[in-house]
């Protein structure tokens, strides 16, 4: 605890203007200083009475909490700690603008925290050993305390344990005095932080250059944590203030004075044949930023699909491995049925929690990039606090770590859904969407199969169940992995005037109201309570599947799990075929085609049994496979600047799937698993109502269905223009746009176009 306090306090120095970065710290120093805190005080009063815990043989009536499972339980806290500590700084490291060699220097002098973290799995390591045979020795003995089995065998077991405590204590220490041996590093080898042997080194005189404070450059603009652009104040040093220089400033400047005097003559000289950069050469330069994620062509937007559609798959995965772990923990733990349809809610919940609270801020605030950055750290921190629920056997910490993973996995969906909807032509939104959620559904078949066949083969005690939490470490490495590749990968962003603006070009009707309301709102709002209705009938569906084949063909020789990885792959083919026929079918239709075919199913599955029954299950899954995509894609187009708004209270109605399944929970228990599903089927009815809304309602119709042709310039009409004059007129407007520098028509080829019309 100690330890990482002055590690944290150094990080308060290094930058006064980095608000984002204090508030983290100052968070990480809150959570490091309370856990420790917690840690010590149960240390000190694990024994009642007190003065039970300090001696050799604690007396009979002495009630004691057991140590080692504390000790293991915190293995979380210093994890998620130690990863926030290593990865804290690397923003503001990275983005300042130094010589190259003192950068790179830098840079690795801050990631020695690695070593810390290293050493601290290590110990981990070590204490889950101790506390496998600590459950050994309980198992062989009557004693009514875990007390009396580590009263002489304790300090033997976990003596590696012990040993690597020590040393994580001591490589914390060394790696938070590495920053203060600059003097001495630059005292015996100087050459290692500076490098005046190459006089044309462009690094140095552009750490010179971004220093000089008449240039107003992106570099002294404070407050911007981007990779692209430098931050922090500037060096003392070359303001000519020494008594002021604070950590940040002794670990930039250069060390001595005469090359930093050098390198601003060379400045100068090089400035002496050229007037400080015009206005003009700026505003050209500017001119090569980003476009709007709107307006990026499909070749375009492929990079960046790609890496969402990443986040796709391990969401996707996450679900699959949760659903096989909750049913081991059952298993384990001795619980209920219904303590087991808690566990599915409390995942599920999360998400009318996560997009309208953490999401929600963060989403408006600074969109797409920092809520995948937000989503996946929470994401890992839910899947380490598995660590100690399955150390405590605890149905209470599986509540709170299934929470906190759906808590993560929906601030995902926040933002993930609309980008991949809105990165490129509007008119393929769908498709998109469906082909991401495809992948996603991918990740349910891979890990029930690896969790069932691998991981969690062999859980069937508590010591089996601790040792599938490594697979869990690894995804949480896996996902700051990936939260720091987002924060430096070229993620596209939009503003609400970009949606805007693609509403006003795609339709003109988004004015339009029906019974006194806009119609984008109600289209929303349908939207909205058909997704609550669909999530909730699909999950219905996947926890009582595996039952209702139980029920249906009790005797079947292939097997409920099965038969669960068949559904789940024709869920997933279905997604991929409905992105196939969204390029030839309207929307709204193959959304009508879908429900319907959910209610049928579902009503058959009613009444069937045997291979009848199981059939109709199984196409019940593949009628809702795509009908997620649809309804989110549907429902954000023409919403412009309420884009991110609209996404958000769609994330909130997946909640649904915490509540359809407890309604049938007491059918089922009182009627037959069979019968519950007349609960499905009034979801499907209800939720087919926005399908048929769209297909009848004009307004509704023109604000949603996709333009096919948004290309074609504006021209008048006239009808006895043949359709083949038509084509060619088309054809010529067309050529001459794609031999512009600009993406869209100009006025140019308008009005070009419109003599040829007329001529």
């Amino acid at each position: 605890m100690a330890t990482k306090t002055s590690i944290l306090t150094f990080y308060l120095t290094l930058s006064r203007n980095q608000q984002i970065f204090r508030w983290m710290t100052l968070a990480n120093l809150i959570v490091v200083n309370v856990a420790g805190l917690a840690l010590t005080l149960l240390n000190i009063f694990q024994c009642s009475p007190v003065g039970a815990a300090f001696k050799q043989a604690a007396p009979p009536t002495a009630v004691c909490i057991d140590i080692v499972t504390i000790y293991l339980s915190s293995a979380p806290v210093n994890i998620i700690t130690d990863l926030a500590i290593l990865f804290l700084p690397m923003p503001i490291l990275t983005a300042m603008r130094l010589p190259r060699r003192q950068h790179i220097i830098l840079i690795l002098t801050f990631s020695f925290g690695a070593f810390a973290t290293a050493v601290d799995v290590v110990r981990i390591s070590y204490l889950q050993s101790a506390f496998e045979i600590r459950l050994q020795e309980v198992g062989k003995q009557d004693a009514t305390t875990s007390r009396i089995s580590e009263q002489d065998d304790f300090a033997w077991y976990a003596s590696l344990s012990f040993m690597w405590s020590a040393i994580e204590v001591h490589t914390g220490i060394i790696c938070a005095c590495v920053p203060a041996l600059k003097p001495l590093a630059a005292r015996i080898i100087p050459s290692i932080l500076r490098d005046t042997s190459d006089p044309n080194d462009k690094s140095q005189i552009d750490y010179v250059e971004s220093s000089r404070p008449q240039l107003k450059t992106s570099a002294n603009i404070a407050g911007q944590l981007s990779p692209s652009s430098p931050s922090g104040p500037l060096p003392c040093a070359l303001q000519g203030n020494e008594e002021d220089m604070d950590m940040m400033d002794f670990l930039t400047t250069p060390e001595t004075s005469r090359s930093t005097k050098n390198l601003q003559t060379r400045v100068t000289n090089t400035h002496s044949r050229s007037e400080t950069p015009s206005t003009a050469y700026l505003d050209f330069y500017n001119m090569k930023e980003k476009k709007p994620m709107t307006k990026l062509s499909n070749k375009e937007s492929l990079v960046p699909l790609a890496l969402v559609t990443i986040l796709f798959f391990m969401w996707g995965f996450a679900y699959g491995l949760l659903n096989v772990l909750n049913s081991q923990f059952q298993v384990v733990a001795g619980t209920t049925s219904g303590q087991g349809l808690g566990l599915h809610a409390a995942y599920y919940g999360a998400y009318f929690v996560g997009p309208l609270t953490v999401g929600r801020f963060v989403f408006l605030r600074w969109g797409f990039r920092a809520t995948f950055i937000t989503g996946l750290c929470i994401y890992g921190a839910g899947t380490l606090v598995f660590w100690p629920s399955g150390v405590l056997t605890s149905f209470p910490a599986f509540l709170v770590s299934n929470f906190l993973v759906g808590f993560g996995v929906s601030i995902l969906e926040v933002a993930a859904n609309p980008f991949v909807a809105l990165c490129g032509p509007s008119k393929y939104a769908e498709t998109r969407l469906n082909l991401s959620q495809g992948v996603q559904a991918v990740g349910t078949v891979v890990a029930p199969l690896l969790a069932q066949k691998v991981l969690f083969k062999n859980v069937l005690n508590a010591p089996s169940l601790v040792d599938v939490q490594w697979a869990y470490l690894g995804i949480t490495l896996f996902d700051v992995i990936l939260a720091v590749a987002f924060y430096y990968m070229p993620i596209p962003e939009a503003s609400d005037e970009d949606f805007e603006e693609m509403a006003r070009n795609g339709h003109s009707i988004n004015s339009r109201k029906l019974f006194n309301v806009p119609v984008v709102y109600i289209t929303l709002g349908l939207g909205v309570s058909s997704m609550w209705c669909y999530v909730g009938a699909q999950e219905a569906v996947a926890g009582g599947f595996e039952n209702y084949i139980d029920a249906v063909s009790p005797k079947s020789v292939v097997g409920p799990f099965n038969y669960s990885v068949v559904g789940h792959t024709v869920f997933a083919i279905g997604r991929f075929l409905c992105a196939l026929v969204e390029v030839f079918f309207k929307p709204s239709h193959i959304l009508l085609f879908l429900s319907i075919g959910m209610i049928v199913t579902s009503a058959l599955a009613m009444s069937l049994v045997g291979p009848a029954g199981i059939a109709m299950i199984v196409l019940c899954q593949f009628f809702e496979s795509g009908i997620f995509p649809l309804l989110f894609a549907i429902s954000l187009r023409g919403l412009g600047s309420y884009t991110k708004i609209g996404s958000i209270y769609l994330t909130a109605a997946i909640s649904g799937g915490a509540i359809l399944p407890v309604i049938m929970y007491p059918v089922t228990n009182a009627l037959g698993l069979q019968y519950s599903f007349c609960v499905i089927v009034a979801a499907s009815v209800f939720g087919t109502i926005y399908p048929i809304y769209l297909i009848l309602i004009p307004a509704a119709r023109e604000q949603v269905n996709p333009v096919r042709s948004q290309w074609q310039p504006s021209l008048p009409e006239d009808k006895h223009i043949s359709p083949y004059r038509k084509a060619s007129h088309i054809f010529h407007t067309v050529v001459k746009r794609r031999k512009g520098n600009d993406d869209s028509c100009t006025a140019e080829h308008v009005e070009g176009a419109k003599e040829m019309w007329h001529g």
